[in-house]
Parts: structure tokens; sequence; C-alpha cells
């Protein structure tokens, strides 16, 4: 669904004018829909409704409380990468049982937050990784479950960046490695193998790679059951994309009839592990024109924010479409639009069309997914704050951080020069 719309000329989230918003909580400020949240989780758990299945939110997307809240609401699990996450997961309301623990550098104090949490799986990424959450286990008298995150050198097609299951990856361990390391952590003491785990990367846009990568792992499934080691669930991980401008990525109906065509007869749970998909067109960002800069060769759209608020045009060259809030009928100039960090690598957009003035709000389209959750204070600059919108309700579910939060936690230690 599309939860932004034009209503009488102007830009609205769901029920609610963006220039309210802006009105009321001031820019630079995200903006998520909880319908589209809504309407994304349950398109994707029915889409696997004929199987027992788990669907774990990718929590590093949007990790904001009130939509992991939502989620868990929703009987949402959780895939999480760190303690933070994990508290968070825990101080929204989400069930431990439903939490797998991804990423390849899990610390000792994290595994066992895990294991007192009672979460469902640790999805292990080395062999180091496996030796020391077994002692550790070993040292709180608990049975860690695991699955192996299994590396099936398959090319997603996607950023080089979020490309995550190819051999030069550092993600999981290697497709030829997997059968002896599962039938190691077998005779482990502290650990119960509960299945295994995938994910090739972020925002494909095609079918065939999910199929690939869960080929290459059931062949290995069959021959780790012919161990004598039952698998209970098979986790094929996220990374179904969205549409940004021109992509065309499948429906989601249509990637899980591909799965359950492979998948058919095994008795196996399944897991998954979206994060964009679930959020990336549930949010914007809404900012305003500071001023337009006339260059000897571009022109320039000068932003109240910057790529402090929203990493991924920096970071990956990636495209969002953006648009004004407010229609109008004159014919526009093309603008580079940036903010005023100090790089000049610091944009949103470059060669768009605005038929724009200094103080009019534009929005960035597609900003659900890594944009709060990758943001900074770089520049000193306090990050945004969000806004939740329910119908023709706005709910603050973050107050704009200020400067002076910003250096609460730093101390003049008296040190003459």
């Amino acid at each position: 669904m599309n939860p932004f719309r034009y209503k009488n000329g102007v830009l609205h989230a769901e029920e609610v004018s963006l220039e309210s918003i802006a009105e009321e909580f001031g820019t630079p400020c995200y903006v998520y829909s909880k319908a589209a949240l809504v309407s994304a989780f349950r398109a994707y758990s029915n889409a696997f409704s004929s199987r027992d299945h788990l669907v774990c939110y990718a929590v590093k997307a949007n990790s904001n409380i009130a939509i992991l809240n939502l989620f868990a609401k929703m009987g949402s699990g959780f895939d999480i990468v760190s303690l933070g996450e994990l508290e968070r997961v825990l101080m929204a309301g989400g069930n431990p049982s439903k939490i797998v623990f991804s990423g390849v550098g899990k610390r000792e104090d994290e595994m066992k937050a895990a294991l007192l949490a009672g979460i469902f799986c640790f999805n292990v990424e080395s062999e180091a990784e496996l030796e020391r959450l077994n002692n550790i286990a070993k040292s709180m008298g608990e049975k860690a479950r695991i699955s192996f995150r299994v590396n099936p050198n398959v090319d997603a097609k996607t950023h080089p960046y979020i490309s995550t299951g190819l051999r030069q990856n550092k993600f999981g361990i290697p497709y030829d490695d997997a059968l002896r390391l599962y039938v190691r952590a077998n005779a482990m003491e502290n650990l119960k193998i509960a299945g295994i785990d995938c994910h090739i990367g972020s925002q494909l846009t095609e079918i065939l790679p999910f199929v690939a990568a869960l080929e290459k792992i059931l062949l290995l499934v069959d021959e780790i059951e012919r161990e004598g080691i039952r698998l209970s669930h098979i986790d094929v991980g996220g990374g179904l994309g969205i549409r940004y401008s021109e992509e065309n990525p499948p429906e989601v109906s249509d990637y899980a009839q591909a799965l359950l065509e492979k998948l058919e007869g095994r008795p196996h749970k399944l897991i998954f592990e979206p994060g964009r998909f679930l959020v990336g067109n549930a949010g914007l960002l809404l900012t305003r024109i500071e001023y337009l800069k006339h260059g000897e060769e571009k022109n320039f759209a000068i932003v109240d924010c910057a790529m402090n608020d929203l990493m991924r045009p920096a970071l990956y060259d990636a495209y969002h479409e953006i648009v004004q809030v407010r229609q109008v009928a004159i014919e526009g100039e093309t603008y580079e639009i940036v903010g005023p960090v100090c790089e000049t690598g610091d944009f949103l957009g470059h060669g768009r069309n605005l038929a724009a003035k200094e103080g009019d709000l534009i929005a960035t389209r597609s900003a659900g997914a890594y944009g709060m959750s990758m943001s900074s204070n770089y520049n000193s600059r306090p990050r945004a704050c969000e806004i939740l919108v329910d119908g023709s309700l706005s709910h603050v579910i973050r107050e704009r951080e200020t400067t002076g939060q910003l250096m609460a936690q730093e101390k003049l230690p008296g040190v003459e020069p």
C-alpha cells in the first residue's frame, strides 16, 4: 500500500497533512505510517500461512521501540545483531523465545545476556564463535540453541556493500566446512543444534538468487540429517527488495510460492528475517528548503537535513524519490538537493526537478529502513524526531535531540595546556 498520497494538492501521511506535521513538530523529521507497517507484516506472514513459520523482523532496519512494539503485538519475532538490539526488543515487549541472534562479532557479555533472556537461537558465524558460545553456556549451566549461518556462495545481484552470501564476504561459515562443523557442534555438551540459517544479501529484486541459495542449503540439510543430526528449522534470511525508483521487486506471494515449492514435503519450521520489506516504504524524511543557490554549473537546494540524518545516498549512492509536499503548476528547475554538512558527499539527490522556493517542504520517500537507524551526530547535529501516524492521529515516538543532550556525557578533565 502507499500511505503517502496527495489530497487537495498537499502530501499526506494517511489522513494527516505533512504541512501540519512540520508545523507542529518541526523539520527534519521521520514520518511513518502505522497502516503501512501493519500491511507489510501481514502480507509477508500471510504469504507463508500454509507452513509453520516465524517472521523475525531485522531490527537493524529501524529499531524504534514503538515500531518494535507494533510488530511484537502482531506476533513477530526479531533478528538482532547486538546487545542494544536485544534490550530494545525486550523493552518493546518482544518475546525472547522468538529472537534469533545473528552477527559475526558477538561479545561474551552479549552471549550471556541472550542466554539469560532465553532467546530462540544463535546464528553462529564462525568456528571460533562456536567454541566461545559452548564455553560460556557451560559456565552458566545453560544449553545454547544454535544454527549455523551457512554461506552458499550465491550472487545476490545487489549492491556490493549489502551482498553477504559470497566467498569474499565476512558473513557465515563456508559451505564446504558446514557438515564438519555441524558434526563437531553435535558433540559439544552445552549446545543444541536447532536449525540452519542462510542470508545472501539485501534489496534483492529477483527470485532466482533466493531459490539458488535454498537449493544449496537443502542439499546440505540432507547431508546433515544423514549424520543423524535433526534440524527443526530452516532460516532463509531476508533481503526481499522494495521499489525506490525503477526497481521491480517480486510480490511477496510469488517469492513465497517459489520457496514453498522447493520445501514441499519437508517438516522444518521456516524462519524469515525481513527488514527493509517491512519498514522501507512505510516511512519518509520530511525536510525544509533553507536556501536556493544558483551556481555556475549546477543549482543547489540546500535543506535542513543532511547525510547524518539519511546516510544511504552518501554511503551507497542510493536513490530515493524526492517530492514537493505542496504540488505546484509552474515549471521547475534542476537542482542538486544537498544538506549543510561540510562534505561534498552530503546530498539527498542529484539532478532533481523542483519548482520550489526557500521555506518549501520536500519529502524523501522510502526512508523507513536504514534511515534513522543509521543516523549520527556528525557536525554536532542533533538527530531528527520520529512521528508515527495512525489514521488522523500523529504520535511522537522519538523526541528531537538537543545539543545539550549531545554533550551531556562529555567531561572536562581539568587538564591545563
